[in-house]
């Protein structure tokens, strides 16, 4: 895990050295510490530099999360989780995950954007507070959250010093003419010579004065300098503030000053400029440029006119650009995107933006999870983690109305990929056992959202959630004659009974579900893993020499379709084969393949099982040492998938023979002592290290000729607990080829 996801800074931090002193020092001693202050102020911006100046103190470093575009308090929860970078496979709440993960790590999280979700967020702080003594949180909002320890620290406006400072400089960003930015006559230093005052730069104090000194509003105004002069600026916020002055008599006069530069700034904006404002409101998190056009296109803004209506946007600090994983973006500032709300509602137009919203997510999901089996598959994975916050409210929006249940049954289910492949089981299940709750007499979309649920339940461990899951589908699917539904629902049995160690039963399931696949046409991601779960069953019944024919075919289809998720999968049981046949270096080349890709998608299961095959890989080169710090290293990783390998017997044999080879090799207390080691390492490190050592094929076989040789003292292949004949690499007296 990367010690900090804080963004990096677009341009320069202006003014506020004080302020960031006070709440640098007020961080050492408290542990609890929140920024409060209006809409605008800069609280956001000022935390994050106080946090980012913090992170040498905290060991396990610094993570920002976002709350601002979640509606759904229970979600608080998992967008904690998702800010660590942590990945759980486990049936276990993410409060209890969180808890587990923080126990005895020093580390500093901002919690940014919590003032609507307080109710669910202030408990949640409470708690991880008083279980996980290192660490600290750094809240920030427009109230406090009320937990007991909690040092409030209300952010100012700027002073005019600084204001003065930031509109100058922003201004200048901007492309505006100089603006004057001293009022009084000035000494120059070490010269005797006095400079006049500048006559304009009183007019930009006023200016400054006027806006509050809210940086928002400033910056609002420095984008505006193109185009107007100071004076002008000025005679237009008079008009403005006897406006607002009137119409809300009850407001907070900085509450009104933001709103009036809002306002303002709304009301230099272009009719078209201020439709699209209005329409963006209803993106939650970044979007891209292909959504704005679809969500907020119509006859009044023309798509093809879009580009340029958010350039004027964006020109004026409304919109601001970002770059995600898949690419640039844009967002609105909560403030901003508050204001354009009231203008939609006002329009009478909020319901049906949502639902263009909604639809645009569907249609991404239902694209996305058809690229998932191309070669774009690590773009897909990074367009589904942009899209995210915006996939939730889509989400929100279909379980909001009960005529909608099949949408949020379809788009649940359709997002498979999110959820198995890219590491969101504990979320994915979240999402489809709340719309499975509902009947929408809709079955294609419910059967869809069944077998998926026991595809995330069989990967979680829980296997009674899984059957349940399944049988429903299996059912369903049998009365309604949906024969490919019913053969998802069977392949996911297969699964389970793989990991359950009924081989038997995993492999006649299995076969079950392919042959339907193939009277259908199906293939995709879900198809080829079938055939390497297949290939796995084999495996451990002593036939991997078929186990090995099925998994090169597997890898032939994928480096045919570009697809990574499965072949990582595929690449495992041939590197198995290649360490039967003392191809070391072979094996190892395929498994640094397998790890990359894991890691890329955040697939804990198929990464842990690879180091552990890494592991023994490493022994059997003579590294003993090398192979008891890996070992060591996956073990916390099991801790978030749940029961190691699910109790099943069969797929821990690599990890037990490693254990026996290398605790023979250096001696129980040496042993244990690199054990140790490797647990202390963040995944990351544990990643690096296994890409690091590549070797050589020279260095194939052991390279001390008195290490453990694995084929006269090893398991055979798939059959733990029995020895492999010397000379015999399948076990059977045939060859074996990766």
């Amino acid at each position: 895990m990367r010690r900090s996801n804080l963004p990096a800074e677009l341009n320069r931090f202006v003014g506020r050295a004080a302020e960031e002193a006070a709440l640098t020092a007020l961080l050492e001693t408290s542990r609890l510490v929140t920024v409060v202050g209006v809409g605008g102020v800069g609280k956001t911006r000022l935390a994050l530099r106080a946090a980012a100046g913090a992170q040498k103190r905290y060991g396990e470093g610094v993570r920002l999360a976002e709350l601002a575009p979640l509606r759904d308090p229970d979600l608080v929860a998992y967008a904690l989780v998702e800010a660590l970078g942590l990945t759980d496979h486990t049936p276990k709440p993410p409060r209890e995950v969180l808890l587990e993960h923080l126990a005895e790590r020093r580390m500093l999280l901002v919690v940014d954007g919590f003032e609507h979700l307080v109710e669910s967020c202030a408990p949640l702080v409470r708690e991880l507070l008083a279980h996980a003594p290192g660490l600290t949180v750094l809240a920030v909002g427009r109230r406090p959250l009320r937990v007991a320890g909690e040092a409030v620290f209300p952010l100012a406006p700027m002073d005019e010093a600084d204001a003065v400072a930031l509109l100058t400089e922003r201004a200048a960003e901007a492309g505006a003419p100089v603006v004057a930015a001293h009022a009084a006559a000035t000494l120059v230093p070490g010269t005797g010579t006095v400079l006049a005052p500048d006559p304009g730069a009183a007019a930009v104090r006023e200016l400054c004065r006027r806006l509050d000194g809210i940086p928002l509003a400033l910056e609002l105004a420095a984008s505006r300098l193109r185009l107007l002069s100071v004076e002008q600026m000025l005679h237009r916020l008079d008009d403005r503030f006897r406006l607002l002055t009137d119409g809300e008599r009850g407001a907070l006069p900085r509450h009104q000053t933001l709103r009036t530069a809002i306002g303002w700034s709304h009301e230099l904006c272009t009719p078209e400029e201020r439709l699209l404002w209005a329409r963006l409101s209803v993106f939650a998190g970044p979007f891209d440029l292909e959504a704005v056009e679809y969500v907020c296109g119509g006859r009044e803004l023309p798509p093809e006119r879009i580009l340029d209506h958010l350039g004027g946007l964006l020109a004026q600090s409304i919109v601001s650009r970002e770059d995600t994983s898949a690419g640039p973006a844009y967002r609105l500032l909560d403030t901003v995107a508050a204001y354009g709300a009231e203008w939609l509602a006002a329009l009478g137009d909020t319901e049906r933006m949502r639902r263009r919203h909604r639809d645009w997510y569907m249609g991404l999901a239902t694209w996305c999870e058809l690229e998932w089996f191309s070669s774009r598959q690590p773009q897909v994975a990074a367009r589904t983690d942009a899209a995210l916050p915006n996939l939730r409210a889509a989400l929100d929006l279909c379980l909001e109305f009960p005529e909608d249940a099949h949408l949020a049954q379809h788009l649940a289910g359709t997002l498979w990929f999110a959820w198995v492949g890219c590491g969101r089981l504990s979320e994915g299940r979240h999402w489809l056992e709340r719309a499975l709750t509902l009947e929408s007499g809709h079955e294609e979309a419910r059967l869809k959202a069944l077998w998926v649920l026991g595809y995330v339940a069989v990967l979680q461990g829980d296997g009674t959630a899984a059957v349940a899951a399944l049988h429903e589908c299996g059912e369903r699917a049998r009365s309604s004659r949906n024969a490919l539904a019913e053969a998802y629902a069977t392949h996911r049995m297969g699964c389970l009974a793989l990991l359950s160690d009924d081989l038997p039963r995993a492999e006649a399931l299995i076969e079950r579900a392919l042959a339907s696949y193939r009277e259908f046409g199906e293939l995709n991601s879900n198809v080829l893993m079938g055939q390497v779960e297949l290939a796995m069953a084999r495996a451990f019944r002593g036939d991997l020499e078929g186990a090995v024919a099925i998994c090169r075919e597997v890898r032939e289809v994928c480096e045919e379709r570009g697809e990574l998720w499965t072949r990582a999968y595929a690449l495992y049981v041939l590197a198995y084969s290649a360490w039967t046949r003392e191809a070391f270096a072979e094996a190892r080349e395929l498994l640094t393949e397998c790890v990359s890709i894991n890691h890329t998608f955040r697939d804990l299961v198929g990464l842990v099982l690879a180091i552990e095959l890494l592991a023994l890989v490493t022994v059997s080169e003579g590294d003993p040492a090398e192979a008891a710090v890996l070992q060591g290293a996956v073990v916390p990783v099991w801790d978030t998938v749940g029961i190691r390998l699910f109790g099943s017997q069969a797929f821990d044999g690599p990890r037990a023979l490693c254990e026996q080879l290398a605790a023979e090799a250096l001696g129980a207390e040496a042993f244990d002592h690199a054990v140790r080691e490797g647990r202390r390492l963040p995944l990351d490190a544990v990643v690096e290290r296994a890409l690091a050592r590549r070797r050589d094929p020279a260095l194939d076989g052991p390279s001390d000729p008195t290490a453990p040789r694995p084929f006269r003292t090893g398991r055979s292949a798939g059959v733990p607990g029995t020895r492999k004949p010397a000379g015999s690499p399948t076990g059977k007296g045939g060859e074996a080829a990766g």
